[in-house]
């Protein structure tokens, strides 16, 4: 079996509720991708689905459990659920790309970015007359004779750089428009940070909400003001 970094794979760094402010879901649909679900519609049959994050056990009550991995997954699905893609019909897709990409964890792998629009274009050719190869296929476009992911996901995974081993090492936050805000799990715990000066986004907001001025801040952390002032836009918007 493949030896994964224990900081990226195998610690859990992220509540559930904290994996889906980062990556832009609901909670609760970031819990179904973690820990599945099983669902019993009135007058009809049960239906289930299984995880498909990685998933951690935690300490305790509202204690991390989602790894840093999980949190690249997380990503992923974020942009095949702006895609407009249902979740639950594109599971059959995801389980064919995890085989034919042959590694663990092939959401988070650049396995996914170098391959993954080819194979989901070939299942859904595949499966040409069946909901869920159509819908894989609405992932894919052809361009310039080449088959690549449409421009919602191809945004999303642009966003992830990878390590040596071919996993993802860093993820920048998609909910911002100016400030370069990023996740890497060596650095401050794998919080948010500013990617110039490294200090974490919470800190920045706790002493501007205490009464510090924007531009006092942004001199002490080298942050431009106009990142600080995204930054406060998606809090407050969080808020509300």
């Amino acid at each position: 079996m493949t030896s994964f970094d224990p900081i990226r794979f195998r610690t859990p760094l992220y509540t559930v509720a904290e994996a889906a402010r980062i990556v832009g879901v609901p909670a609760s649909t970031l819990n179904t991708w973690a820990q599945g679900y099983v669902r019993s519609p009135l007058g009809r049959s049960a239906v289930s689905g299984d995880p498909v994050v990685t998933h951690l056990p935690a300490a305790g009550p509202r204690q991390p459990s989602i790894p840093f991995v999980g949190l690249a997954e997380a990503l992923v699905l974020a942009a095949v659920r702006r895609s407009g893609v249902p979740m639950q019909r594109i599971r059959p897709a995801l389980r064919q790309l995890q085989e034919g990409l042959g590694v663990e964890h092939a959401l988070a792998s650049q396995k996914l970015y170098t391959d993954g629009a080819e194979l989901l274009f070939d299942y859904g050719e595949q499966h040409a007359a069946d909901a869920e190869g159509r819908l894989a296929r609405n992932l894919v476009v052809v361009r310039n004779g080449q088959r690549v992911f449409t421009e919602v996901i191809e945004a999303y995974l642009r966003r992830i750089e990878y390590g040596a081993d071919g996993y993802a090492s860093l993820i920048r936050v998609p909910a911002y428009e100016r400030a370069q805000v990023v996740v890497d799990p060596t650095r401050a715990f794998g919080v948010p940070i500013f990617e110039r000066g490294g200090v974490r986004v919470d800190d920045v907001l706790e002493r501007f909400w205490a009464g510090e001025p924007l531009e006092d801040l942004s001199l002490e952390f080298g942050v431009p003001a106009d990142q600080l002032e995204d930054v406060l836009r998606v809090a407050s918007r969080r808020a509300a």
